[in-house]
């Protein structure tokens, strides 16, 4: 499975929620964002076997375990200097999956928020962030087939991330994690065309919506469609997360043939690129494979 895949029409398929996948199996850190990454330390076969969980499933590309390896959360716990050491962990991790399930599977390099998810007031300034992601993508660059700058709010995060993963040659996708009130827009309430216009100088090759509710995903999706680009999401299993409250809670309507359900409709409508964020397991993944391969169920 390549990048040619999408010019012959067939979707591609990602994998599911790390994160959460970890938190169920214990690895959820209380009072630090960091928690998905503390993993790699502790237990990175754990990590690997996921991968390879997602892998098995049918993904056709896996996101590398780097969503919560960002320098202040590590310099809150006294570890900013594995820094670099942990996202070439994550890398190898991905690697090894990849190598060991003798498919062609594309590597993504996760470029996450660099403060806590869901939180647009908390964003920083474009320059600060240019500078932090510039460095977490030139660390994984070497490795990755594409990044995707994911779960972004505001288009300060838009611009300094792709900005960033553009400067290293590899292909860049965008993902915002949408508002769950106004129709087709970022958290912070601009409009998904608007963030799509203020990266208009980068080389974006996909925007997608990511970690918000299907039906977000849903209603965005012809004003994904009119950016040009190819697009799609991979949603969550919370129940809506609004901006300034990211109460998060657990939905019980989107087990996973629900969960695939909303994913035809994207198909249906246009989307070339879906899969799963938090709450989506392999078992999730597997549905959508079958999905795409055989079609809408009867």
């Amino acid at each position: 499975m390549t990048f040619a895949a999408m010019e012959d029409g067939r979707p591609i398929l990602t994998d599911g929620g790390m994160g959460e996948a970890l938190a169920g199996m214990g690895w959820r850190q209380p009072g630090s964002p960091f928690w998905s990454g503390r993993a790699l330390i502790e237990a990175p076969d754990t990590v690997l076997g996921l991968h390879r969980d997602f892998i098995r499933a049918g993904a056709d590309l896996i996101i590398t375990n780097t969503y919560g390896v960002v320098r202040s959360f590590m310099a809150d716990l006294g570890i900013e200097d594995r820094f670099r050491e942990l996202n070439l962990r994550a890398l190898e991790v991905a690697r090894r999956a990849v190598d060991a399930e003798k498919r062609d599977i594309l590597i993504a390099g996760s470029l996450p928020p660099l403060s806590d998810s869901y939180l647009p007031d908390e964003v920083e300034s474009e320059d600060i962030l240019a500078e932090r992601y510039a460095e977490q993508a030139g660390i994984l660059a070497d490795g990755v087939d594409l990044f995707i700058c994911e779960t972004l709010t505001t288009v300060a995060e838009t611009r300094a991330s792709a900005a960033a993963a553009a400067a290293t040659g590899k292909p860049v996708w965008i993902g915002w994690s949408l508002h769950e009130e106004r129709e087709a827009s970022l958290k912070d309430g601009t409009s998904v065309a608007e963030a799509a216009r203020s990266v208009a100088d980068q080389p974006v090759s996909a925007f997608i919506a990511n970690c918000c509710t299907p039906e977000a995903v849903t209603r965005a999706l012809p004003e994904l469609i009119a950016t040009g680009r190819p697009t799609g999401g991979y949603a969550n299993t919370f129940a809506p997360i609004h901006a300034g409250n990211p109460t998060v809670g657990h939905r019980h309507d989107l087990d996973p043939e629900s969960y695939r359900d909303h994913v035809a409709r994207w198909l249906a409508g246009g989307a070339r690129i879906v899969g799963g964020c938090c709450g989506t397991l392999p078992r999730h993944i597997a549905l959508l494979r079958s999905l795409i391969d055989d079609g809408p169920p009867r």
